[in-house]
């Protein structure tokens, strides 16, 4: 049979946090004494408001106390900033590249390059620069406690660091994620939310890009990686309906593993109907989401059915299925076209023919391949009845 693309209930983010204003510092710090050069300098770059002035100034303090001790770490970061704002992206990762190898464990600039690749939607970029800022935060929180200083004390100063840069750290997840998710093959589409989840494993987003992952697999037809992102979201997480879903349709139309399919069905439907209604979710929507759902592991049921030979059942668990998929061109129509086949196994071609019908009412892959079911029936219905008038 051919396949149709569903949907699992993986909730999308629309949008990202705003990026901190300010936070506690992580990387190399770089002292400025009042009223040196350099600090008249840098009070002159921050009040210029005009994009080319603020340009020169910079240009004048790299070429002066700019270029001494750990200054070219500054002036980096305001080329990267004033870059950022013209949105002359290429620039900005320019000099952001330049500013790793001076500093590489700043985590502002990680920001910052996370953002530009966010605005140019440069998903290989943000891959990479989110990958960036997981490492520098990792190295943050492994690093020793500098000498002099107490252990609890550093623990209560990382912690506090951390704490601070939580809404940084959040927007780095969230642009990578939808970043990521909005790249249109599919199978780069997975491979990238696969490697999110390897770089933030401990992210609220993790698991959702892993599920997303797996059908975006599917959509690329690499049942191997598809059974194996799915397969370890399940072992993690054994409640998930979109992955118990997934494998479960997977083996019940390759007529493999049936009993793991129809159990990961039945289990999909107990989960729904213990399920509580997410807080973002409206009551419509849930009752539409997990109808749907309910739907999708009814008629995975009845694939399992025919694949047994058990097409009387198949009939039953089609038929509860179809009010729950309407809502759902894809999915109906595939629901119908499989009970026109289970109702063809018991000979009932008069009902055979109203599902086919109904496969073919609403517009799917299903609709061609149940036209021809349905020309074919109307050819084995003609035949006799022509040899008779003869």
């Amino acid at each position: 049979m051919q396949r149709t693309k569903w949907l699992v209930g993986i909730l999308v983010l629309l949008g990202c946090t705003a990026i901190p204003a300010f936070a506690q510092q992580i990387g190399k710090y770089v002292p400025i004494q009042a009223g040196s050069e350099a600090d008249h300098a840098l009070t002159e770059i921050n009040a210029a408001t005009d994009p080319a002035q603020k340009l020169a100034l910079i240009d004048k303090f790299a070429a002066g106390p700019g270029n001494e001790g750990n200054y070219p770490i500054l002036v980096d970061g305001l080329y990267v900033e004033t870059y950022l704002a013209l949105k002359n992206y290429d620039k900005a990762f320019e000099y952001g590249d330049k500013l790793f190898a001076l500093d590489p464990d700043n985590f502002q600039n990680a920001v910052n390059m996370v953002r530009a690749a966010s605005e140019k939607a440069d998903a290989e970029r943000l891959i990479a620069y989110g990958e960036k800022a997981a490492g520098i935060l990792q190295r943050y929180k492994n690093a020793p406690a500098p000498a002099g200083t107490a252990e609890q004390a550093w623990a209560d100063q990382k912690a506090h660091t951390l704490e601070s840069n939580k809404d940084a750290i959040t927007y780095i997840q969230q642009a990578v994620f939808s970043g990521v998710y909005q790249v249109k093959d599919p199978g780069k589409r997975a491979d990238l939310l696969t490697r999110f989840a390897q770089i933030f494993p401990d992210s609220p987003y993790a698991i959702q890009a892993l599920g997303v992952a797996a059908t975006a697999y599917q959509q690329a037809q690499s049942a191997p990686k598809m059974l194996e992102v799915a397969n370890g979201l399940l072992a993690k997480d054994p409640n998930n309906v979109g992955m118990l879903l997934l494998v479960s349709d997977y083996y019940g139309e390759k007529g493999e593993q049936l009993d793991k399919a129809e159990a990961y069905a039945k289990k999909a439907i107990a989960v729904l109907d213990g399920a509580k209604k997410p807080d973002e979710m409206t009551d419509d929507q849930w009752k539409q989401q997990s109808g749907l759902q309910k739907g999708l592991a009814l008629s995975s049921l009845g694939e399992v059915d025919i694949q047994k030979k058990d097409n009387a059942t198949a009939v039953v668990n089609f038929r509860a299925a179809a009010p729950l998929l309407k809502p759902d061109d894809g999915s109906y129509a595939r629901n119908q076209y499989r009970l026109g086949f289970a109702l063809l196994n018991l000979k009932k071609n008069a009902e055979a023919k109203e599902a086919f019908t109904q496969a073919a009412s609403v517009n799917s892959p299903y609709k061609g391949p149940a036209q021809e079911k349905l020309k074919g029936l109307a050819g084995a219905s003609a035949a006799p009845a022509r040899k008779k008038a003869s």
